[in-house]
């Protein structure tokens, strides 16, 4: 088995690593303003513990103690380091002003470390001056650990004060109580009592060092997941802006958010069920509103098939997007929403997304502006172009048919049709209710007779004027409306996001505790400040053991991986390794057991050692070259990682150390004679004799070990911190109960730290400190992790959303924009430019219903026929690039061919037994038949005629179906009376976007314009073809009928066909057809 190395999970928690990455993210900075915070946090909960360690120790030197006059001495003292130590460190509580005054936190710092150490040493040196008591310090295992853990100082200047202070004590101890008054013990035995305390500091300095680096790591872990949080938000925000904009250009909010709410929800759903969710057709929720007052505006360029037979396309559609990108502006500046355009019509609605009195008026003002565009344009490019408009108020039917390329339309406004289709050149037709809702300043003539004539608009009661233009003495009133038109548009919020600067001022600083109250009592300010702060942190979080109060976030949480654990596995081998030279140091008895014991310990929690580092000795020695590692290696690299990855293998690890620990503790207690050294002490108080310190082990220094124990108990990494806290509080109690009930007499023979004071109060004293002070430690530590780990799934969740945000645009726009249209949408259409592609064999169909009113009723029944077409359209757009166009009231539009690679596409797709696929494949056979038969073919790319004609037949099989579900479903009949008329034609065409408001991919062309003829001048039940298209169809194999000669608008008369298909829905082929089927077949 050969494996390479995966160090990228454990890199991401290196001290190096994080550090550059905060350099390289410029975040340097915002880092140092953090640990400003997080310090002046860390002072309150130092002068909290040293008030409470100062009243403890003071009561009980005052309740304890049978002779005072020496105690009102240290208690004076201790009452005044107290008071110094909180009026020195007071002002550090302040971040304003450590922040201007930066060197005030490093300074206060080492005065009080240098108040606290000249008390507790000059108290001794006056004890021993001038009482002949010989005591123990008890500031120097608190002062180190007040240090690194609670100093508001950096790493590098606690460490070099840490270290002074260790000198200072090891000197004191070493220099003066070791020469003035140990003389008797012996050069070798004073020289290792002197390496038992020096271990003892430096586990200590170890320690405090390896807290300072893990809550370095923590901090800096969270605050680049906190930057990485805001930049995924601000990302985010974006996406969804951009979303936004676009959707809402095409759509309005009120139909636009249930789209987005269910693109997003399906999106989520993948992601849970691993699958796409499946559509059922009762799934499908119709689009459509009722809006009762509305004005509708119809427009249409006249002349306008004469400019697609005269004009290049190329030209014709620079024209019409000159055109629509001012008419799209104008429309912007009155409040009016641009539905469509189709062709050379333009149809628009005021009054539609935001209710709005004037809409009668914007549109009215709207249609004066089109024609003086039109006008100015007519001029300047010198094409005979003019514009007839149609407007009326009323209620219309507005939304979104189908599954596929969502498009906003209107119904019911065949009236503003008609009066567009009625009206004058150069004129708006307007309504009389239209009218009444305008004011009296535009110049107003009687309807055109045609109008008056048409039988649709006497039906409806309709009376019809012409409006010319502006009363010239109501210029002022125009302008003004214009003004009020404008103001009509949406206002956009001004959403900057979140700030990472704002976002590290919110961040809980610690857990809530004894602190607030401190707080909330002497500084009114900061609880005015805090109650401003965001508590959702605090509150999901438990007071006292922390633990998250929802259950899964916690049992996530104590099962993630550790990639630290190595760094505690070995502070805790440094820590037994000390423990085990301490013991070996005491044994005075060499007896083999102990010694077994000893390298038993050695050996394993060496092995345990090496196997959590050696991954990362081979990547600092391996990372820059490619290595190739062997099985054993291997082996080792899946034991590491199992052992970071699964809770229950570090807790092994964990209460392996501990049990070793307190193995070594054992051995020392069961080294000692309680009952001799009893015997041993009281003859040598009376005979006069030094007794033998070696006899027993000695009680602080044991009670420092023990200090350590609990120490490494509660801070190794990723352990429960119910279970480490309850691990190092039953320690404690132990300890102490075997102190006191087993080896009293061993404890009350050693030294005090107080005159008169017991030694086994200053014992208990000190472990009770050591476990307070390490519980609060560890208890923001905890806090600090918790918080980074309830960020990091913040930050999980925001980077789903934003790429669900992503996925959703791209969906729309796949919705809406052909797919290789999507990737230019950014920069050539989001700037408004005119963007359009030139092919020259493209298949256009238009597919109709016949005599299909469009009711409300109706529309939910067009709305299932749509989205049934487009489930059919999914097939052939993902493997024969078939486009859906639009939908054009009750008219279905696509085309094939639409795409640069369509040639590739269509050729190599993967074979299958899709009938689709096979009908494919067969016309290939027949049209390589063809071939050797010398049918000429101008470019493959005719097989786009195929494709298409087939998709149309499809559509007329699914209408049937349709016609069949629908039949036991109470509606009303006449709905289903009519039947499909279906137009196709081929050849050259251009598509594009153009305007400046709304993204509406079209074609224009002569194929376009006849294939819409070919619709409407078609039959019911039939597919109409044009003479090249069913020529092209021919070379399949397919059989076309000859119709006649046809009357086909802007052509004149022209001989069209109908594609053959029998009562089964299938092509009928030529004999010959056949014949070259099997005559290929069998040459192949």
């Amino acid at each position: 088995m050969i494996c390479q190395l995966n160090y990228t999970k454990e890199i991401k928690w290196d001290y190096g690593f994080l550090t550059k990455k905060c350099k390289d993210a410029g975040i340097e900075d915002k880092f140092d303003a953090h640990q400003m915070r997080l310090r002046a946090n860390y002072v309150g909960v130092f002068l909290m513990l040293h008030l409470f360690f100062t009243i403890l120790h003071c009561t009980l030197l005052l309740t304890t103690c049978v002779y005072l006059d020496l105690i009102y001495i240290d208690v004076f003292c201790y009452v005044a380091l107290t008071a110094v130590i909180i009026a020195v460190m007071w002002p550090n509580i302040n971040v304003e002003f450590v922040m201007r005054h930066k060197f005030m936190m490093s300074l206060t710092s080492m005065i009080a470390v240098m108040a606290i150490v000249s008390v507790d040493l000059l108290l001794n040196y006056f004890h021993n001056r001038n009482s002949d008591w010989i005591l123990e310090t008890i500031f120097d295992v608190y002062i180190i650990l007040m240090i690194y853990m609670f100093f508001p100082i950096p790493y590098v200047l606690a460490t070099m004060l840490a270290f002074s202070v260790t000198i200072t004590y090891i000197t004191y101890f070493g220099f003066y109580l070791g020469v003035e008054h140990r003389k008797k013990m012996g050069y070798t035995t004073r020289f290792n009592q002197f390496i038992v305390e020096l271990c003892n500091y430096i586990c200590l300095n170890m320690m405090g060092t390896y807290f300072r680096v893990m809550r370095e790591i923590v901090v800096r872990a969270s605050l680049l997941d906190r930057h990485q949080y805001v930049m995924e938000d601000t990302t985010l925000r974006s996406a969804r802006a951009q979303e936004r904009v676009f959707l809402h250009s095409i759509l309005p909010p009120q139909i636009a958010e249930p789209i987005q709410d269910d693109i997003r929800k399906r999106l989520e759903s993948m992601e849970k069920q691993h699958k796409m969710p499946s559509i059922r057709r009762t799934c499908r929720i119709i689009s459509i509103q009722i809006h009762t007052d509305v004005t509708i505006l119809y427009a249409d360029i006249v002349n306008y098939t004469m400019l697609t037979t005269k004009l290049p396309v190329k030209r014709l559609i620079a024209l019409l997007h000159a055109l629509y990108a001012r008419f799209d502006k104008a429309a912007s500046k009155y409040a009016v929403q641009r539905i469509k355009f189709l062709g050379d019509c333009y149809y628009c609605v005021a009054g539609l997304i935001n209710p709005d009195p004037n809409h009668a008026k914007c549109c009215v003002d709207l249609g004066l502006c089109m024609i003086d565009s039109i006008r100015e344009i007519r001029d300047k490019v010198k094409i005979d172009v003019d514009m007839r408009v149609g407007v009326h108020s009323g209620e219309l039917f507005a939304g979104v048919l189908g599954a596929a390329k969502l498009q906003y339309d209107i119904w019911d406004v065949l009236i503003a049709n008609q009066l567009e289709s009625t009206g004058m050149p150069g004129q708006i037709h307007v309504s009389e209710r239209t009218l009444q809702m305008t004011d009296d300043r535009y110049k107003v003539y009687p309807g055109t007779d045609t109008a008056r004539k048409d039988h649709f608009l006497r039906k409806f009661n309709v009376v019809t004027f012409l409006i010319t233009g502006i009363d010239e003495n109501k210029t002022n009133e125009f302008k003004s409306f214009e003004y009020l038109g404008s103001t009509c548009s949406i206002k956009e919020t001004n959403d900057n996001g979140l700030s990472l600067d704002e976002e590290l001022k919110k961040m809980p600083l610690g857990p809530k505790g004894l602190k607030e109250v401190v707080y909330e009592i002497f500084n009114f300010k900061h609880k005015k400040e805090q109650k401003g702060k965001s508590t959702t942190a605090k509150s999901e979080i438990g007071s006292f053991l922390l633990h998250f109060h929802d259950s899964r976030l916690e049992y996530k949480y104590i099962h993630q991986p550790d990639y630290m654990l190595k760094y505690s596995v070995l502070l805790a081998w440094c820590c037994g390794m000390t423990l085990i030279y301490v013991q070996l140091f005491y044994n005075q008895k060499k007896d083999n057991f102990s010694v077994y014991v000893d390298i038993v310990l050695i050996i394993t929690l060496s092995m345990l050692l090496f196997i959590t580092w050696y991954k990362k000795i081979c990547h600092w020695r391996y990372s820059t070259m490619l290595h190739t590692y062997s099985p054993f290696t291997c082996f080792l690299f899946k034991i590491a990682d199992s052992l970071q990855r699964s809770l229950i293998n570090r807790i092994g690890i964990y209460m392996y150390f501990i049990i070793s620990y307190f193995c070594i503790i054992a051995l020392m207690l069961n080294d000692c004679d309680r009952d001799e050294f009893q015997l041993m002490h009281i003859d040598s108080i009376q005979y006069k004799y030094e007794p033998d310190f070696m006899m027993c082990f000695a009680p602080w220094t044991l009670t420092c070990m023990v200090c350590l124990i609990i120490m490494m108990s509660i801070i190794f990494t990723r352990i429960p911190f119910n279970m480490r806290i309850f691990i190092g509080l039953l320690e404690a109690i132990s300890y102490l109960i075997i102190m006191f009930y087993q080896y009293e007499y061993v404890v009350h023979t050693s030294l005090t730290t107080n005159p008169y004071f017991l030694p086994e109060y200053a014992h208990c004293l000190l472990i009770l400190v050591t476990l307070l002070v390490i519980f609060f430690k560890e208890r923001q530590t905890e806090f600090d992790n918790k918080i980074n780990y309830k960020w990091s799934v913040e930050l999980i969740k925001k980077q789903d959303d934003s790429r669900i945000a992503a996925q959703s645009i791209t969906i729309l726009l796949h919705n809406i924009l052909p797919a290789h249209v999507v990737n230019v949408y950014l920069t050539s259409l989001a700037k408004h430019e005119l963007y359009y592609e030139s092919y020259d064999m493209v298949a256009v169909m238009f597919a109709s219903l016949k005599n299909f009113e469009l009711t409300l009723p109706n529309l939910r029944v067009l709305n299932e026929i749509i989205s049934e077409f487009d489930q059919i359209l999914s097939y052939y757009r993902d493997k024969y690039r078939v486009e859906k166009i639009k939908i054009v009231g009750s008219t279905y539009m696509a085309a094939c061919g639409l795409d640069v690679q369509i040639g590739l596409n269509i050729k190599n797709e993967t074979r299958s037994h899709d009938s689709l696929i096979q009908e494919v494949q067969r016309a290939r056979l027949l049209l390589a038949a063809f071939q050797k038969k010398h049918y000429s073919i101008t470019d493959e790319k005719e097989e786009v005629v195929f494709v298409l004609t087939t998709f149309a037949l499809d559509l007329m099989r699914t209408l049937w179906v349709c016609n069949n579900d629908y039949r036991n479903i109470p509606i009303d009949r006449d709905v289903f009376n009519a039947d499909m008329s279906i137009g196709i034609s081929s050849g050259e065409v251009m598509a594009g976007v153009v305007g400046a408001s709304q993204v509406q991919y079209d074609i224009w062309g002569h194929a376009a314009n006849m294939a819409s003829r070919m619709d409407s001048t078609g039959v019911a039940g039939k597919i109409h073809v044009t003479q090249n298209t069913a020529l092209i169809l021919k070379k399949y194999g397919i059989e076309c009928k000859y119709r006649g000669m046809t009357y086909v608008k802007g052509q004149g008369i022209l001989p069209t066909y109908f594609v053959d298909i029998d009562a089964n829905y299938e092509f009928n082929y030529t004999q010959e057809s056949y014949d070259s089927i099997a005559v290929e077949s069998e040459s192949n």
